[in-house]
This record gives structure tokens, C-alpha cells and sequence, in this order.
């Protein structure tokens, strides 16, 4: 299999038409999606796996052409990161179409229903949401979770991923359409805008006849250009500025070891830990142990006064390094007097994506889950579980800050509407 279906499009046609094509492309293929039935999606979604797997050395070549570009245009190590495939990541895209497959379809499922006393019968009912355009940064396995995620909730999608990502988005996208036409759906339900202009960005987000939702994952960069040009709706995904605070009722060990998976595991996901809060009242020796083990690990630590002067390889924090959200082997450390100023500080500098208490104290947990205005709050648990994976959704399309429609991890339900079926037996309004 090539890339051509993704990446051919014409040299001479001008972008504004390409994108204008696809969405026209689009709305035609979300309208009988929107019909197909559950296992017709399931044949898809599973036969895309199975071509992904398929296409394992062709993926990985393809792959090898982008981290080379990637690397010409000096991109940061964790942003190859994200860029890189591997054979296990191969495998957990296949897997993750295969999950999302098996889920429950929350097309038609009726959400609540009711009679009035007139006899009127209502019920609001779940619907796709239509054509969803997708803008990430380069990393390929989102082409994989937001194709499998929109069609499974019947819509169509239009990914436009990072440059750097061309080659093995496109044939990602080409094993997709492959599911699609296995299963006697319109390969038009999945379509990547094949260009590496920027102008395709712009022509996305002003094509409101033929997009219902943007659904941008980057940098706050992207993000704000997204929301002050979009000409529709917006699911929100801000910086994954996330906290572990270390409450003075935590378990040493347990603490330790969240620390480090938080921040270490993987460093430049969004779900990475990037600044850590000790209780003054923590367990003796505890903030030295946890430093320690951070710098063990290869992180960097910058912290308050009281950081640096409990380890000497501590470096002064300033006032940015609250609110940066490094995606790198660095975290910001601050000594908090207490849980309500670790709430305060992270109500203030965090980003409302995913925060971590360490605590045996199960009031102070509680509270914390309460009061923390994040869309993803844990206890005694990494944050690096800020995934709609581990949530049980297969996969996610994002982890959505907003508090509009969807929040936390984007899965196949919250890919969806509803509408209101109401059946009457001739009644008229008086």
C-alpha cells in the first residue's frame, strides 16, 4: 500500500479549493455514516487494524522519512518523541482501533425519556455530531485514535496533522479508508488534507458549512489561533500543565514512586507531571528522598527556597516556571503550606487538565477531587493516566479543558449529539 490516496491532490490546485473539496467530501460521507449500523463500523474499525498491522514495515519506513525531516527542522527531543513510531506504538494503534470497535455504539441510545400529560411521548436520543476536523502537532498515532473514534460515533473527519507527520499519517489514513471500503462505508469518512501549507489550517477553520467541531491538540500556540479564527465550536485542549502535590498524609513510597512515573514515564506527553507540591508537614526526610529520586531519574529540578536549600542541585525557580509546561525531563518544585494552598496554587497556575493528590487522609482527598477545578483530578494515582485508554474509551481524540460539551478525555460518546424524538397521537397545541 502507498500513500498516494492521502497525499496526491494536484500540484496546481490551489488550497483553499483542495480543503473545500474534502469538506464537500466530507458532508456527503457523514451523511450515510450517520445510517450505518454498529456492526458495518465494527467490520471497518477492524479491518483497518488489521491492514495497520499489515503495514508495519511500510509504516516504520515512513515513519523514518518524517523523524528525518523532523530532525532537519531541529525539532525538540520530545516533540520526536511524539513523532516517532516503533513496533509496540504500530501495535497499540492497531489494538486501540480494535478496542474502539468493541465499545458499545452510542448512536440511537436513548438518553432519557418521558410522557407528558398529553399524552406526547419524548425521548432525547444520542447523534453523531457530523464532519469533525481534527488540528494536531505531529504525532501519528492521533490520526489512528481520531479516525477510529469519529467513525465509530458516525462522523466524518478531516485531519490536518503537523507537517513532520505527512508520510505516516497519510498511509494511516489509507489503512483507514482501506477499513472503510472493506466494509462497504464511504472512504471519504476519513480524509487528511494532504499539504504541507499553512494555509490549510486558515481554510479548515473558516469552512463552517462543512465542519460542525474543531478538535485542535498542540501547542498553546495552536490552540489560541484556533479559538479566536474558528468559525465553529471548539473542544478545547490547553497545556497539560499537571500537579502531584504531595499531602502531609502521604505514604512515602507510594509518593515517591507516583512522582517519578508522573513526571519520568513519559515527558513529553500531556498528561506529564510538571510541577510538584510538597506539604511543609510531609514526612520527615520525604522531600529530600523525592528530589533525590527525580534527579536519579535524569530530571532536572528548579524549586523554591526551601527546595534549594534542602539539595544543593536544586536550581531557583522563578515566577514562569508555575505556569511552563516543559514536555521535558524538568519539574518546578514549591514547599505549600498545606492542602488549601496546594489548591490555590494549582486553581491559579494550573491549565485545568489533570492534577494528582498523594494522601492516606481521605477527607483531604476528597476535598481535593471537590475543589480542584481540573478536568481530570486523581488519587494516589499518576497523572500520567490522563488517557482515554486507560479510562476504558480504546482511545481518546483529545483531553478536552473546556467546560462546554465534553471534558476530560474525548471518546466515542462524547463524539456525539443528541435530538429529541417526540410521538404524539394527533395532538395540537391549545
Amino acid at each position: 500500500m502507498s500513500t498516494a490516496t492521502a497525499l496526491s491532490h494536484g500540484d496546481d490546485k490551489p488550497v483553499e479549493d483542495l480543503v473545500l473539496e474534502i469538506g464537500r467530501k466530507a458532508r456527503e460521507a457523514a451523511a450515510s455514516l450517520a445510517l450505518a449500523g454498529s456492526e458495518s463500523k465494527k467490520i471497518a474499525l477492524k479491518a483497518a487494524a488489521a491492514t495497520i498491522r499489515s503495514q508495519m514495515d511500510a509504516l516504520l519506513a515512513a515513519n523514518a522519512k518524517d523523524v528525518a525531516y523532523g530532525e532537519s527542522k531541529q525539532l525538540s527531543a520530545a516533540m520526536i518523541d511524539r513523532l516517532a513510531l516503533t513496533p509496540d506504538r504500530i501495535e497499540a494503534m492497531a489494538a486501540g482501533l480494535e478496542t474502539v470497535a468493541d465499545l458499545s455504539d452510542p448512536v440511537g441510545a436513548v438518553m432519557a425519556e418521558w410522557e407528558q400529560p398529553n399524552g406526547l411521548k419524548f425521548q432525547r436520543v444520542r447523534v453523531p455530531l457530523g464532519v469533525v476536523g481534527v488540528i494536531y502537532e505531529s504525532r501519528p498515532n492521533v490520526t489512528a485514535d481520531a479516525g477510529g473514534l469519529c467513525v465509530a460515533a458516525g462522523n466524518a473527519v478531516i485531519l490536518r496533522g503537523g507537517s513532520e507527520s505527512l508520510h505516516s499519517s497519510g498511509l494511516i489514513v489509507d489503512c483507514l479508508r482501506a477499513g472503510l471500503k472493506a466494509a462497504g462505508l464511504n472512504e471519504d469518512a476519513v480524509q487528511m488534507i494532504p499539504t504541507r501549507s499553512r494555509d490549510a489550517v486558515g481554510a479548515l477553520l473558516r469552512m463552517a458549512e462543512y465542519v460542525d467541531v474543531i478538535v485542535p491538540r498542540g501547542g498553546r500556540g495552536l490552540i489560541e489561533r484556533v479559538m479566536t479564527d474558528a468559525a465553529m465550536p471548539v473542544f478545547a485542549h490547553l497545556d497539560g500543565l499537571c500537579h502531584v502535590y504531595v499531602d502531609r498524609a502521604a505514604d512515602p513510597e507510594k509518593a515517591r514512586a507516583i512522582v517519578v512515573n508522573a513526571k519520568m514515564r513519559r515527558t513529553g506527553v500531556c498528561g506529564a507531571a510538571e510541577t510538584l507540591l510538597v506539604d511543609a508537614e510531609a514526612p520527615g526526610g520525604l522531600l529530600p528522598a523525592l528530589i533525590d529520586d527525580l534527579i536519579e531519574a535524569g530530571c532536572a529540578v528548579c524549586g523554591d527556597a526551601i527546595a534549594q536549600a534542602t539539595d544543593s542541585r536544586v536550581t531557583p525557580a522563578d515566577e514562569a516556571d508555575w505556569t511552563t509546561e516543559y514536555l521535558a525531563p524538568v519539574i518546578s518544585l514549591r514547599v505549600v503550606d498545606g492542602l488549601e494552598a496546594a489548591i490555590a496554587h494549582i486553581n491559579t497556575n494550573g491549565s485545568h487538565h489533570t492534577d494528582s493528590i498523594v494522601t492516606e487522609d481521605e477527607q483531604a482527598a476528597e476535598r481535593f477531587l471537590t475543589e480542584v477545578d481540573s478536568a481530570i483530578c486523581l488519587h494516589n494515582a499518576s497523572t500520567q493516566f490522563a488517557d482515554g485508554g486507560e479510562f476504558g474509551m480504546g482511545a481518546e481524540i483529545g483531553i478536552s479543558t473546556g467546560r462546554m460539551h465534553a471534558r476530560g478525555p474525548v471518546g466515542v460518546e462524547q463524539l456525539t449529539s443528541f435530538k429529541y424524538k417526540v410521538r404524539g397521537t394527533g395532538q395540537i397545541r391549545p
